[in-house]
């Protein structure tokens, strides 16, 4: 243990490149990960708030497109078991901002019945046909206050309300009366999806087969459509995301055995000493082992610290990105930390095993 130190220290300059190689792939693979997380959260927020526990969507879509009938909220409201039904729309839609165009995620609602803003940073819901809540990050971004007024379709609004934790990566929500987004949107009568809770002591199990005999709808805990949503929209990402946290893994294993590497070539001599005393092979892999957990822990801390600094740094400029590091990502980069480093003394290690105790005697 006192030698494998005193190798590390003396000097200083390769222990601290090998120990930010180390903080650098730690870094990457937090911010990886804690941007498909925010990705999550993102894509099922308004579900993640909305009212009810079974979406009732258009059969066979998925909840992609979702067109219900006109009298489907009317239909879930007479099932037996079912204490509120509340309608609404979410559709695409594009913003006319004069200079520029920006789209969002229009949801139509019922201010009576909820489906709306969960949260708002300045002003009120929707009490007109022409006023509209928009996401906070959005306004701020393109200079929107309360009280400013744009088109959508060909439809001029007034922002009366600024909601919070309302944007996404692809689109901010903007939310409006649901009478005037079905005619927005030339659907009268219909809905994207119906938010259905239970009566008290009715079961989900109980109430989704009693809701499947409404014609051109199917009934689906709403549980189950925000894991759907979130694997239809994140696996495109998954895929490269594992690929770069891949890469920089080895990345760190690759600078941690370089800087071993190095160090143990330099003293062979001495190693060579060790085993003319009789020192065993073990001693020597605890001597390279040593350097390089150390090395792997301390670049694995630092990794955590730059990852806090990086994501609030990315979020700070582009707000429309939520990077959360969790507990078991943080856990999970200490550990390829360690792992890179271990990894990385693989070759020192070997070389160790190869030194000769006649080694001593060479100038």
């Amino acid at each position: 243990m006192s030698l494998a130190w005193r190798n590390l220290l003396r000097d200083k300059t390769r222990l601290g490149l090998s120990v930010t190689g180390v903080a650098l792939a730690v870094m990457l693979i937090l911010i990886l990960n804690g941007f498909v997380s925010g990705m999550n959260a993102q894509v099922s927020a308004y579900l993640d708030h909305a009212p009810g526990s079974i979406a009732l969507i258009q059969a066979g879509t998925g909840g992609a497109s979702s067109v219900l009938p006109a009298d489907a909220a009317d239909a879930a409201r007479r099932v037996d078991g079912v204490a509120s039904a509340v309608p609404v729309i979410v559709q695409w839609a594009v913003l006319d901002l004069g200079q520029t165009r920006q789209y969002v995620n229009v949801v139509g609602y019922d201010t009576a019945e909820g489906g709306g803003p969960w949260s708002l940073r300045a002003g009120h819901t929707p009490a007109a046909d022409d006023e509209v809540v928009l996401d906070s990050q959005l306004a701020a971004q393109r200079g929107i206050r309360v009280g400013d007024t744009f088109a959508v379709m060909g439809h001029t609004f007034k922002v009366v309300g600024l909601s919070l934790d309302t944007r996404t990566w692809m689109a901010s929500y903007l939310f409006i009366r649901l009478a005037v987004a079905q005619q927005l949107f030339g659907a009268p009568g219909t809905a994207s999806m119906v938010l259905i809770t239970p009566a008290q002591g009715v079961t989900t199990g109980e109430l989704l087969p009693r809701l499947g005999g409404i014609s051109g709808a199917d009934a689906e805990l709403k549980s189950q459509l925000i894991a759907d949503q979130r694997k239809t929209y994140t696996a495109v990402f998954a895929g490269p995301t594992q690929l770069m946290a891949g890469i920089a893994s080895l990345v760190g294993a690759l600078v941690v055995g370089m800087i071993v590497y190095a160090a143990t070539i330099e003293r062979r001599r001495e190693y060579g000493v060790l085993k003319a005393l009789g020192a065993r092979n073990r001693v020597l892999y605890q001597v390279v082992g040593t350097q390089a957990l150390a090395a792997g822990m301390a670049g694995a801390l630092l990794g955590l610290v730059f990852a806090a600094g990086a994501a609030t740094l990315i979020m700070a400029v582009r707000p429309q990105f939520l990077i959360t590091v969790e507990l078991q990502s943080g856990i999970f980069a200490l550990m390829a930390g360690v792992g890179m480093a271990m990894v990385g003394a693989l070759l020192p290690a070997r070389v160790l095993a190869r030194v000769a105790p006649a080694e001593a005697l060479r100038r």
